[in-house]
């Protein structure tokens, strides 16, 4: 599992090597921040159902993902709410691991994958 993440790691480094910008202007790639916090919200809590024993491994990635961005005001709180939002979303529909939810967290390691791989390719120096 942490092979497929390993681009989480090299994005989290592309952004913490980037430059300084102000407070609360919008960065270019924040709509794909936004939708990887949701992906690890949604992983945190699918993957605890499904019994993966990773204790708060999503949950310090998305730390990872907003100590390495430092965003501040409303691009912090919009990161912070994609992550409640993914891991809400799936707390309201599954109880229990389930085939479906085996699904879930695949796509979904596949889009995080897809959009650190992006996010690095695009952004990183």
């Amino acid at each position: 599992m942490s092979t497929r993440f390993l681009a989480v790691f090299a994005l989290i480094l592309a952004c913490a090597a980037g430059p300084a910008r102000a407070q609360d202007v919008a960065a270019p790639f924040d709509a794909d921040l936004q939708r990887l916090a949701e992906i690890l919200g949604g992983l945190h809590y699918l993957r605890g159902i499904c019994g993966a024993n990773e204790g708060n491994k999503w949950r310090n990635e998305m730390q990872a993902l907003i100590d390495a961005e430092t965003p501040s005001g409303e691009r912090r709180t919009r990161m912070i709410a994609g992550f409640n939002r993914g891991y809400n979303g799936f707390q309201q529909t599954y109880r229990s691991c389930t085939p479906a939810a085996t699904v879930a967290i695949r796509r979904y390691i596949e889009e995080g994958s897809k959009i650190s791989r992006d996010l690095t390719a695009r952004y990183a120096n």
